[in-house]
């Protein structure tokens, strides 16, 4: 693999040193070999403590090494129209929106009443809207230290594939879009979700992410809102049952980013990023555990609500606590091995947990149509043996 040595904060390349440095992007090809490209530039200082403050017009050098063996540097050019899709999946984190889509939509199942699928398929279409335009603020916002870190340097806007603006362009139009959809075809509940949700991660959790540790919780908060809105979408309020779900979703982030975030504490730090796992990993840790042990409470609400049968208590438990067993070795010993653990640990936990709500609820609503059914008749049976003893 290849190192990319970029100025770090507190001095910021100009927005026109910006697109020259970011105006290539690595492909494959035959040749291989070193590069070195330097660049003149001005540099603005953000701190005026700074005794070694470049000045206007010094040189800096951003080295490429390490080269693979089969890989070059190439200019990018324009985008072509038909590569605007692959372009508008990759500003949006299409996986992580699918991800999000599919959190919204087990909201909605989980949700009393009969589901439409009209209803369904506008809360799929206006929750993909808003996550893609949220994720596009994101990359619009972070960009200069996208490009300094090795899982986003590979970003549309980091390679330059597609000018600011046109990002911009793109993420008022899919936010627009989705809160409008939601308000007309769901219901403005729905619709007030998604816009808090654009809100709160483009405008309140990127800010924080390079100021405080508490970003981790806001990004939490964002997570949590998602299968809210597939339950306001089915019942246009949110019921116990909705606040549970999202605490689940909630507390299912912690262990699932800090063990992330632990394995690219070097990335995020280079980045300049205050996260838990680079200024306190044992707190980053710890958090982890925590927030895996309220899984088994928030889980056994279901059962007291009436939403699942008691069989959830004991399902949700054994799925619980492999997690909570991988997050208690990543306390114990904080290494690479353990939070990789814990993080494919969390990706199997999600689905599964969800699922089984889902089965679950099923068998639980099957029960009491049955019992319901059964007292019907009951009282049918009554009436007829009173009128049969009238007469």
């Amino acid at each position: 693999m290849f190192s990319l040595r970029c100025v770090r904060t507190p001095f910021q390349l100009t927005q026109r040193s910006y697109r020259l440095a970011h105006a290539a992007k690595w492909t494959h090809g035959n040749l291989g070999g070193s590069l070195e490209l330097t660049l003149t530039s001005r540099f603005q200082s953000t701190s005026s403590s700074q005794s070694s403050e470049p000045k206007a017009g010094s040189e800096r050098r951003i080295s490429v090494a390490s080269m693979d063996e089969g890989k070059r540097w190439r200019i990018q050019s324009t985008t072509p129209l038909k590569g605007l899709g692959k372009v508008y999946g990759d500003l949006s984190k299409d996986k992580l929106t699918a991800f999000v889509v599919l959190t919204a939509m087990a909201g909605y199942a989980v949700a009393p009443g009969a589901a439409q699928v009209g209803t369904l398929l506008w809360t799929a279409a206006g929750t993909t809207l808003c996550s893609a335009s949220a994720n596009s603020f994101n990359q619009w916002i972070e960009v200069p230290y996208d490009a300094q870190m090795s899982r986003t340097r590979n970003r549309p806007l980091a390679r330059y594939v597609i000018s600011p603006l046109h990002a911009l362009s793109f993420g008022v139009g899919a936010g627009a879009l989705g809160i409008t959809s939601l308000y007309v075809f769901v219901n403005p509940l729905t619709a007030a979700l998604g816009a808090a949700n654009i809100v709160l991660y483009a405008g309140v959790y990127t800010a924080m992410k390079r100021r405080t540790i508490a970003n981790t919780w806001v990004g939490s908060l964002v997570g949590a809102i998602p299968p809210l809105m597939g339950w306001a979408a089915a019942t246009g309020s949110l019921g116990p049952g909705a606040w549970v779900l999202g605490g689940i979703m909630f507390a299912w982030q912690f262990p699932h980013f800090n063990s992330l975030a632990y394995t690219l504490r070097a990335d995020y730090s280079k980045a300049g990023y205050r996260m838990m796992s680079v200024t306190r990993p044992r707190l980053n840790a710890r958090v982890a555990l925590r927030y895996s042990l309220l899984m088994f409470p928030l889980s056994a609400m279901y059962c007291v609500l009436g939403v699942t049968d008691v069989w959830f208590l004991l399902d949700s438990s054994v799925v619980n606590g492999f997690m909570a067993y991988c997050a208690w070795q990543f306390w114990r010993r904080p290494e690479g091995k353990q939070s990789r653990r814990l993080f494919f640990s969390s990706l199997v936990h999600l689905p599964v947990l969800l699922t089984l709500i889902m089965v679950h609820k099923f068998v639980q609503d099957r029960r009491c149509a049955g019992q319901v059914q059964q007292d019907g008749t009951a009282d049918d049976r009554k009436k007829e043996k009173e009128r049969v003893n009238v007469g």
